[in-house]
């Protein structure tokens, strides 16, 4: 088929730009000729929480990106619907993970419907937002409506979609894929070594944007526990705040446990990601609210333990006691697990389990559940 991916690539950064260069990689690999479109303008600054919005890594090879979509102009979303249209490609996939998106990514798909082939296909990470406001009740019916069909990486967005959806379009979903593009795994003491930290220590390790949702404060509180100090326990913090750090590192002064939490407070580029993973024990992911995590692929690539609360649908993807801990989103929880984690060394039964389960986070499936969308 002829592919077109509308969403977030290069030169942007972050999860989503990871997902959809590495979506468009299989689906050439499986013989497939794919064409990404992304931004000229994602989102205005003030709205983007972090520092920059672009990368400083070089272009994934063998990817053709073209910059396009303005996203705050209606007759750019005009223009480029039409052009796409002229193309009349088999399916255009738009990768969906915002309210604000469903205006430009709604008017585009309509531009592109009118060709009388193409089958716009919505591939919704996340159909209600984390942090919800008003334009999460305007906005995504239009977009909804646009759509001939919906792929989807939880059964519990599936099921979001449906309070827009009034038409019962097919909807199939596919679990998150791993993310396989970091790099090997590298020795413990060599990626703490690299990363400037004692080679001799128990780490925890919370990755990625830090914002409210993501429950860094009740890690920070289960750090508080004694029985972790006294186990020579450290929580290794790497990732961007997206918001104001006084409240975490307030919190943290308050606590008196400066000298057991390590921030990296910077974006980790492609490059860094094996280093921090390779450095960890478990892998922690206190999540307030969640429908699925590109974290957990990413430490089902490097075969690291996993720490989730039992919210959203990461319960679906880290079975209780084979592969980690599926726990309550409050501190004590937390810090019971990880107590046990030590205290009981699952660390290596653990890691067998994630190599059995890994097995079924392929690409292939997530290219099979767009195309079945797409009939």
């Amino acid at each position: 088929m002829n592919i077109v991916i509308i969403g977030t690539a290069y030169p942007y950064r972050g999860g989503l730009a990871a997902f959809n260069e590495r979506l468009a990689d299989q689906f050439q690999k499986e013989g497939h000729q794919v064409e990404m479109y992304t931004f000229t303008l994602q989102y205005p600054g003030f709205l983007f929480p972090g520092k920059t919005q672009f990368t400083n890594d070089p272009a994934p090879a063998g990817l053709t990106i073209t910059r396009r979509i303005n996203s705050c102009n209606p007759f750019n979303w005009l223009s480029v619907g039409k052009e796409i249209a002229k193309k009349s490609p088999d399916v255009v996939v738009f990768a969906y993970w915002m309210s604000f998106m469903a205006p430009c990514f709604g008017t585009i798909a309509r531009q592109i419907r009118k060709n009388g082939k193409t089958r716009c296909i919505g591939l919704i990470h996340n159909m209600i937002p984390h942090e919800p406001n008003v334009l999460d009740k305007l906005f995504p019916g239009y977009f909804v409506k646009a759509m001939d069909g919906f792929t989807t990486l939880s059964e519990a967005v599936a099921k979001d979609i449906e309070k827009f959806d009034h038409q019962n379009k097919p909807k199939h979903w596919a679990p998150h894929p791993i993310y396989d593009h970091y790099g090997t795994r590298l020795d413990k003491t060599e990626a703490r070594k690299e990363l400037g930290i004692p080679a001799d220590g128990r780490y925890v390790l919370f990755f990625g944007f830090i914002r409210d949702y993501k429950g860094l404060d009740l890690l920070i509180d289960a750090f508080g526990d004694l029985r972790l100090q006294d186990m020579g326990v450290k929580l290794l913090v790497a990732g961007e705040f997206y918001g104001d750090p006084k409240p975490y590192t307030d919190r943290i002064h308050s606590l008196d446990i400066s000298d057991i939490v390590l921030l990296h407070n910077d974006y980790i580029p492609d490059n860094k990601v094996n280093l921090y993973f390779s450095a960890c024990d478990i892998v922690a992911q206190p999540y307030k609210t969640a429908t699925q995590s590109g974290v957990t692929q990413v430490a089902f690539h490097f075969e690291k333990p996993m720490l989730v609360t039992n919210v959203g649908g990461l319960p679906e993807i880290v079975p209780d006691g084979k592969i980690g801990y599926v726990v309550e989103p409050n501190a004590q929880s937390i810090a019971d697990a990880l107590v046990k984690f030590y205290k009981e060394a699952k660390e290596e039964a653990f890691v067998e389990g994630v190599r059995e389960e890994k097995k079924k986070y392929g690409w292939d499936r997530m290219t099979k559940a767009v195309t079945e969308s797409a009939r």
